[in-house]
C-alpha cells in the first residue's frame, strides 16, 4: 500500500498556511506540525469543557470523559493496559519523577545501565543516582558509527544491575535500535528496561505490548499531538516503585507518577492522535477492527513511506568527503532524521538553508555525550535534517538541491 501523501498533508494546518508556502520543514525530530484532529479537540475543549473534570455537571462529565478516551484509545493502540498509559509535562519530567522512584527503590551497590548514545534526558536524570551510592555504567557506542552493540550490553549485565536505560532510535545517531532483543537479555539478568521513544514514536505508534520493556516514553508534541510527554509503566514495575504522587493517589497506577496536576485539554486532545491514525487507517484499506492491529498497519504505511524517500537523501550524502554522516547509509535501518558533521559550526549552515525555503537546525540537539563520542566538537554540533511520513518527495529533492549549494 502507498502512502497517500495528498490525504495526509490535508490532515495538517500547516501545509495550507500562507505563512509557511514555499518552505519544507526538516526539522521535525524538534517538534512535528499538528493534525487538524487534534487542534479540533484542543478547540472544543476549551470552548465548551474548560472546568474541572470528573463532576457530575456535564461539562465537567464530557471533560473526564474526553481525557479517559485518549489513555484508552492510545494505550489500546500501543497494546498496554489504560492504566499502564499516563501523561506528563514533558518526556525530561516524566523521566526526572522516575528517576526519583528509582532513588528511593533502589539500594547502595547496586547498579543501572545508561548509554552515551541517548538525548540527556534519558541519561542524565539516572547519572545522576551515582549520588546516592548507585553505581552507573555506560554502555558505550561505537565511536565511528554511533552503533549500540547488544554484545557489549551483555559484558555489562550482572546481578547487581536493576535497570537498563536506552534508547529506541537515537536523535542524532537515527539507528533504529533491537528494543526486543535488548529488553530480553535485561530481563534474562534481573533488570528492568527504560526506552526513551521520543525520536522513533513519530514514524510509526510502537505496539510496546510487544516490544517488551517495563518503561516507554515519547512525546506527543513530536507526534503530531499537544505538547505533552507520555510514558507507558508495566503494572508490574509500577507497583514495585514508590508512589510520587498524592498519597490517596497511591492505588492509581496512571497516578502514582504525576505528580503535579495534569494538563486536562492538552490530554483530552491528544485522542485526536489517534482520530487521525484512525483516519489514515481507513483511507488506506487497513483492518476494520482491533486498535492494536489498526496501529500496527499505520504504523508500516508511514515507515514505508519514509523509507523510500530517505533512500535518496542518504545516497547523496554517504560518499560525500567534506562531511560525515552520522549512522547507517541504509534507510531500512534508521530513522529518517539525519545528522551531519560538517568539520565546522552547523548554525550558520542551517541559516544559509532557512534563506532557502529549509527549515532544518544546527547544534547539539541534546546529545552532547553521543557527538564526544564520536569525536565531534558539540560546540560545532551538526546539521540535523529530520522528516517524517507528510514530507514530500517534492520536498526531499529540493533539499538535496540546497545541500549541494551550501556544503
Amino acid at each position: 500500500m502507498t502512502l497517500d501523501i495528498d490525504f495526509v498533508r490535508g490532515q495538517f494546518p500547516a501545509f495550507q498556511e500562507a505563512s509557511l508556502q514555499g518552505q519544507a520543514f526538516f526539522e521535525n525530530a524538534g517538534g512535528s506540525y499538528t493534525c487538524q484532529q487534534v487542534i479540533d479537540r484542543l478547540t472544543r475543549y476549551y470552548t465548551q469543557r474548560k472546568v474541572q473534570p470528573y463532576a457530575p455537571y456535564e461539562a465537567s462529565r464530557l471533560a473526564g470523559a474526553e481525557m479517559d478516551e485518549a489513555r484508552q484509545r492510545l494505550a489500546a493502540m500501543m497494546g498496554v493496559e489504560t492504566d499502564e498509559l499516563s501523561f506528563g509535562p514533558s518526556t525530561t519530567q516524566n523521566t526526572y519523577v522516575l528517576a526519583q522512584a528509582f532513588r528511593q527503590f533502589l539500594q547502595p551497590g547496586e547498579a543501572i545501565i545508561v548509554t552515551n548514545q541517548d538525548h540527556e534526558a534519558n541519561t542524565g536524570p539516572w547519572r545522576r543516582l551515582a549520588d546516592e551510592g548507585i553505581e552507573v555504567r555506560e554502555w558505550e557506542i561505537d565511536p565511528q558509527t554511533g552503533h549500540l552493540d547488544p554484545a557489549k550490553l551483555e559484558t555489562l549485565l550482572d546481578e547487581k544491575v536493576r535497570l537498563v536505560c536506552f534508547p529506541h532510535c537515537s536523535n542524532v545517531v537515527g539507528e533504529i535500535n533491537p528494543v526486543t532483543e535488548i529488553t530480553a537479555l535485561s530481563h534474562a539478568a534481573g533488570a528492568f528496561v527504560c526506552v526513551d521513544g521520543v525520536s522513533y514514536a513519530p514514524h510509526g505508534l510502537p505496539n510496546v505490548g510487544d516490544l517488551g520493556p517495563d518503561i516507554y516514553l515519547f512525546s506527543a508534541y513530536k507526534t503530531y499531538g499537544p505538547h505533552q510527554g507520555m510514558m507507558v509503566m508495566r503494572r508490574e514495575l509500577g507497583a514495585l516503585l514508590p508512589n510520587q504522587g498524592h498519597f490517596f493517589n497511591a492505588d492509581n497506577l496512571y497516578k502514582r507518577f504525576t505528580p503535579a496536576g495534569p494538563d486536562h485539554a492538552q490530554i483530552a486532545a491528544s485522542a485526536g492522535m489517534v482520530d487521525y491514525f484512525d483516519a489514515l487507517c481507513d483511507h488506506h484499506g487497513g483492518p476494520g477492527e482491533g486498535a492494536t492491529a489498526r496501529g500496527e498497519f499505520v504504523h508500516d504505511l508511514m515507515r514505508a513511506h519514509e523509507v523510500t524517500l530517505l533512500q535518496p537523501l542518504l545516497d547523496a550524502l554517504k560518499d560525500r568527503n567534506d562531511l560525515r554522516l552520522l549512522g547507517p547509509s541504509e534507510a531500512e535501518r534508521r530513522a529518517p532524521t539525519v545528522a551531519l558533521a560538517l568539520n565546522r559550526p552547523a548554525g550558520p549552515v542551517a541559516e544559509r538553508l532557512a534563506e532557502m525555503g529549509i527549515m532544518a537546525g544546527g547544534g547539539d540537539f541534546y546529545a552532547v555525550r553521543a557527538l564526544t563520542a564520536m569525536g565531534i566538537d558539540p560546540e560545532e554540533g551538526v546539521l540535523r535534517l529530520s522528516f517524517t511520513h507528510y514530507t514530500s518527495q517534492e520536498e526531499v529533492n529540493k533539499l538535496i538541491k540546497a545541500l549541494d549549494q551550501v556544503l
